[in-house]
């Protein structure tokens, strides 16, 4: 027992003093007034200074979010049975909050501001105390805004009580983006195809073409869906406790350690292999779980899996960690010596992806699973995409949750069941993600009482993969393993699969709060919220309709567009302002004199449906020339006006090919058909667009991409002529 507590004692040394110092150039350093952790008898204090600053991890300034100066956070060690007192200090200006993923604990102690626990205000202090009633590998991390991508989130470690102590290390996993994570989101909400460049991975005409694959990309083009792809964001780095590679050198040959994996990651799913073996999986979501050997694993955003692995030999082995879409990788090197690499994963072949996702899209919009009946990650549609698979005879053993088997029995106590059902749903094109279809601001709350058991089946209708987490809560899997299923705080979900979970509602009072763990598609509104009956009202939330409202706003905020083409024969383009139904668009033609003239209309659409393909809008046309002559459309509808205002009704809906067709009659009377499309990728930079009418208007050219926000381009238009220049998009 001496020997435990003179080991904990050691790690809790280490994990204050460690994360004085900034780590990756840090420019702005904090004052610690506190010591980082005390402890009196069972209670354990810490103090967490939350800072912004700026950090350069690859060779770019980037503003980022630190606790202690460190990215990522310091680790938080506890012993079960301890009582836990967290002081944190907001030195920002902006509020902040702190969510402890995973833990069981009081309601108002959870962290996620407006809906359990008050915000930290700038220059403000919140202390958070709670008991430690479990062991296991959580983590911790802010659950306002975007601050998690920006650098805020850290380890926790909770040792069980009287155990002999083995050779351990935190692996936090996590990723990088130097751009600004507002900007992140706003530019998933208008589907860039930025991230796919930086990827190498846009599946355009040209590369169909090389790989024979043209009738499956017209075929996913046939049915309105976008370019294959398995994660949204190009990162910039992927980290290993704030490393792209990190050495653990004390390891010697035949020992025997225990990684603590946590995916502390915004977006990104990892698979991880180990070049010394097989890696024994014992512990999942920081519980328990009976010992399965494996050659790789995928960990969904925010699960974390406990693994034991031996060092083989001399040398230094490489735990690798690679992202899901295989653009980036981090390591861990256990062990001194000569390196054994664990071998990169190959690239993905998106077009047999492609292929697959065309077999199950309807032209309607809607998925089927060919009969398949997925769960549980057992049948990886992605397989296809798999070159070490498909390309080999080797048999590799990979981890799903069928294979995970709790140690003790799982049985929820009696009590009355409960079955809800979710489909999860979305669409890439607007990066709207909801439950059944509806956002969290468009759903209500969901009413359930002390003891009983809830029982939630959820299908999974959307082409990406999701993390459902539910706070507070563990809930059992329901895998084949009967009265042991494993328990666990969250489920990755991947496409067409059907699972499903069940959870004892043991407590006595609160919100908490299930969505997805994948922190855009959070904040897009995925989840709900599980509110116990009778609940008291919260003193840290005096006004809680003002504070639910500020839940909401995260998926009712309106992000901003535009495209302008800046030419030698004058300027068209489009500015956008949109949220997840509504968006107001402004079109225009500008010429260079008075006989061109220009050309505006503005509108304002609903978007309706849930794949969103038909916008009915409103708006207001007009327009001013001097060249005086007579247009006539395709109905024979006369015009002779050179200045001219009139209000229009119509709608635009997405056709096969992705084609926009809008219909229009203004308040003269006069109707217009149009038929348009931008960002037909010709190759992986180069991209055509066109547009005719019933007005006999029409337009075709090409952008050639250079970055994010700028293009070369030039196009032909029946009024303005041939032009070239430049397109800003924004």
């Amino acid at each position: 027992m001496n020997r435990i507590k003179l080991i904990y004692s050691v790690l809790l040394f280490l994990a204050g003093a460690l994360p004085v110092y900034a780590q990756h150039n840090m420019q702005k350093s904090i004052s610690v007034k506190e010591p980082f952790v005390t402890r009196t008898g069972n209670k354990i204090v810490y103090h967490l200074y939350v800072t912004d600053t700026t950090v350069n991890y690859t060779g770019k300034k980037a503003k980022g979010v630190a606790i202690n100066g460190s990215i990522p956070a310091p680790t938080l060690y506890f012993m079960e049975g301890d009582t836990a007192e967290i002081h944190v200090h907001n030195t920002m200006h902006m509020e902040t909050s702190i969510h402890w993923h995973g833990l069981i604990l009081p309601n108002e102690q959870d962290g996620v501001p407006y809906l359990t626990t008050a915000p930290i205000k700038g220059h403000s202090t919140h202390v958070f105390r709670f008991p430690i009633v479990q062991h296991g590998t959580y983590w911790y991390h802010s659950h306002t805004m975007l601050q998690e991508q920006s650098g805020m989130y850290g380890a926790i470690v909770i040792h069980e009580k009287d155990k002999q102590p083995v050779a351990e290390e935190v692996v936090l996993l996590s990723d990088w983006t130097n751009e600004n994570p507002n900007q992140v989101e706003r530019s998933l909400h208008y589907a860039t195809d930025w991230y796919a460049i930086k990827k190498k991975a846009t599946q355009d005409y040209l590369q169909a073409v090389k790989e024979k694959r043209l009738g499956v990309k017209m075929t996913n083009e046939w049915k309105r869906m976008l370019a294959m792809d398995v994660s949204d964001v190009y990162y910039d780095a992927l980290f290993t406790n704030g490393k792209i590679a990190e050495e653990k050198k004390q390891y010697k040959a035949g020992d025997k350690v225990r990684l603590r994996i946590i995916n502390g990651s915004s977006s990104t799913y990892f698979w991880l292999q180990f070049a010394g073996g097989k890696m024994s999986v014992v512990a999942n979501d920081g519980a328990e779980v009976e010992p399965v050997e494996v050659d790789r694993f995928i960990i969904g955003v925010s699960e974390t899996y406990d693994v034991m692995v031996t060092i083989p030999g001399d040398g230094s082995y490489e735990l690798l960690s690679t992202s899901e879409d295989r653009t980036r990788s981090t390591s861990l090197w256990l062990s001194d010596g000569a390196k054994h690499a664990a071998g990169a994963m190959p690239r993905l072949k998106y077009f047999e992806g492609m292929k697959m996702m065309n077999d199950m899209m309807n032209m309607d919009g809607s998925m089927n699973d060919m009969g398949m009946n997925m769960s549980l990650q057992q049948m990886d549609m992605n397989t296809v995409m798999y070159p070490e698979i498909v390309d080999s005879n080797k048999s590799i053993i990979t981890l799903n949750y069928a294979m995970l088997k709790a140690p003790r029995k799982t049985t929820l106590p009696e009590g009355p069941v409960r079955e809800l059902k979710f489909e999860l749903t979305g669409n890439m094109t607007r990066y709207v993600w909801t439950m059944d279809n509806k956002t969290i601001s468009e759903s209500d709350k969901i009413l359930i009482k002390q003891g009983e058991n809830i029982r939630i089946i959820l299908t999974n209708n959307s082409m990406m993969r999701h993390p459902m987490h539910l706070h507070g809560h563990f809930f059992r899997t329901l895998n084949g393993q009967g009265e042991y299923s494993p328990l666990k705080t969250v489920l990755d979900i991947m496409p067409m699969e059907t699972d499903t979970i069940e959870f004892h509602a043991s407590e006595k009072y609160g919100d908490w709060y299930f969505h997805c763990h994948i922190l855009y598609h959070m904040m897009s509104g995925m989840g709900r919220i599980f509110s116990y009956e009778n609940t008291p009202p919260n003193p840290q939330l005096p006004d809680p309709q003002k504070a639910i409202r500020k839940v909401y706003h995260d998926d009712r905020r309106f992000y901003f567009a535009a495209q302008i083409g800046l030419e030698s024969t004058g300027s068209d383009g489009e500015l956008m302002y949109s949220n997840t139904r509504w968006m107001l668009q402004n079109e225009w033609r500008l010429g260079l004199n008075a006989e061109k003239g220009f050309e505006n209309e503005l509108h304002i659409g609903r978007l309706i449906g849930p794949n969103q393909w038909l916008m009915p809008y409103v708006g207001f046309d007009w327009r001013y020339r001097t060249h005086g002559e007579a247009e006539k459309n395709l109905f024979g509808q006369v015009n002779t006006k050179d200045k001219r205002g009139v209000v229009c009704f119509g709608f635009q809906y997405t056709l096969p090919m992705l084609v926009r067709a809008d219909a229009r009659i203004d308040t003269e009377g006069k109707l217009r058909v149009q038929l348009g499309r931008e960002d037909i990728p010709v190759s992986s930079r180069l991209r055509f667009n066109f547009m005719a009418n019933t007005d006999k208007e029409y337009m075709a050219g090409f952008r050639y991409i250079l970055t994010k926000y700028v293009s070369l381009s030039t196009h032909y238009d029946s009024d303005m002529g041939l032009g070239a220049g430049l397109t800003i998009t924004y």
